[in-house]
């Protein structure tokens, strides 16, 4: 019986060093793919391109990530692969690597589709294994491991200001040292993961009981499924023309310099990045489908008044609604695993290869209408997005939702 409760114990706890070590391999896995959109305002001046091949660079990066991440996912639930860790990121060590070097726009596009397989493998994996390790906090694991990659693409910015400005495209290689530490730390969690007895099981049919506790139907759950994914929609459109564009919109409109455009975006990102992991615990103690709501609808007030502002309230407003709208993916996440037991991998895949085609198609198209318009009508018509946050009143009560024990 001691044995018994031993067991119980150490499975409901939160193993915080897999946790945080998961979310510093987030950190420099992000860092590193956001080192491509640092590098736009660069390549754009440099290789004399427009607006429409700049997007298409996040496109070619996001949209390999996005359609890799689900079937990674799905094989994960089947059989998991622990040392396919730091194997996905020796993908993405070769494509810094080739970013560095490419002397042409093609050889660019081949280095950030390199970099999307890496990133394809890391975020299902890893992110089940933060689920693995959540115990009974699992909106807090999702937000510490998420946070990492949020603070990872911040540093973007800081990148352009700092690094790119002075040295150039070639700047990108010393973040093969960021490749080569996160390789390392992933050898450490693939051991960790491997040693686990939480092997992916079929969900058992429920009882009638269950199903009168849960007050879900399958339609009922998958029209959830369907609003979650909408809401990843509106959220990540809406990023992907502040993170893409944001800085050109300040370039163009208020005459800033490229230096200065970055820490605005840095700002906006590291908001975000705060805001994610606030996110989490607050939905563990007032419901997901509440902190979801507030978070998309909430930013509205914030993005409307954006693009009419004057430089100063433009980063206030740019702050305010990197905050609010970066609490929900985290809880969205973790909603759609609770949704949809038993299948922790293919939801974490879906939704981060959702994540990351949305921003890439997103700006490819933003990219499109902003040659055939301008950079301030990209920032007005996105503005609005947030508004459909709305539709998060639909969402099952939390405790409607079926929860994994």
């Amino acid at each position: 019986m001691s044995k018994i409760l031993t067991k119980e114990i150490a499975v409901s706890a939160t193993v915080f060093p897999v946790l945080f070590a998961i979310s510093i391999v987030h950190l420099l896995n992000d860092t590193m793919q956001s080192t491509v959109t640092a590098l736009f305002p660069i390549l754009r001046d440099s290789l004399q391109l427009s607006y429409k091949q700049v997007g298409l660079i996040a496109f070619a990066m996001n949209m390999t990530a996005s359609l890799m991440q689900p079937v990674v996912g799905y094989l994960s639930d089947l059989r998991p692969r622990p040392y396919i860790l730091p194997i996905g990121v020796c993908f993405t060590l070769a494509g810094v690597v080739a970013l560095a070097l490419a002397p042409h726009y093609a050889v660019i596009l081949l280095a950030v589709v390199a970099m999307g397989v890496g990133s394809a493998i890391f975020h299902p994996e890893s992110s089940r294994v933060a689920y693995l390790s959540a115990g009974g906090r699992r909106g807090l694991a999702q937000s510490i491991f998420q946070v990492g990659g949020n603070i990872g693409s911040s540093l973007g910015p800081i990148m352009t200001a700092v690094l790119f400005v002075n040295i150039g495209q070639f700047g990108v290689i010393w973040f093969s040292f960021a490749a080569i530490a996160a390789i390392v730390i992933q050898y450490y969690v693939a051991g960790w993961y491997s040693r686990q007895s939480a092997q992916p099981r079929r969900p058992a049919k429920p009882k009638p009981a269950e199903g009168q506790k849960t007050g879900l139907t399958a339609a009922q759950i998958g029209w959830a499924i369907v609003i979650l994914v909408f809401l990843v929609f509106t959220k990540h459109i809406y990023m992907s023309s502040i993170s893409s564009y944001y800085s050109f919109f300040l370039i163009d409109d208020y005459g800033v310099s490229v230096s200065h455009a970055q820490w605005f975006l840095f700002a906006f990102l590291a908001a975000s990045a705060a805001g994610t992991f606030c996110g989490g615990p607050l939905a563990d103690r007032y419901g997901r489908r509440n902190i979801i709501w507030f978070s998309i609808l909430g930013t509205a007030p914030f993005s409307i008044l954006l693009p009419y502002a004057n430089l100063f309230w433009s980063g206030v407003l740019c702050v305010c609604a990197g905050f609010v709208l970066s609490s929900a993916f985290s809880i969205i996440v973790v909603f759609a695993q609770e949704l949809l037991p038993g299948k922790v991998g293919l939801v974490s895949g879906l939704f981060f290869g959702l994540a990351f085609g949305i921003g890439g198609l997103g700006s490819a198209v933003l990219g499109w209408i902003a040659d055939a318009t301008s950079i301030a009508y990209i920032m007005k018509l996105c503005a609005y997005l947030p508004l459909l946050g709305i539709l998060a009143v639909f969402l099952p009560k939390d405790r409607s939702a079926p929860r994994v024990s």
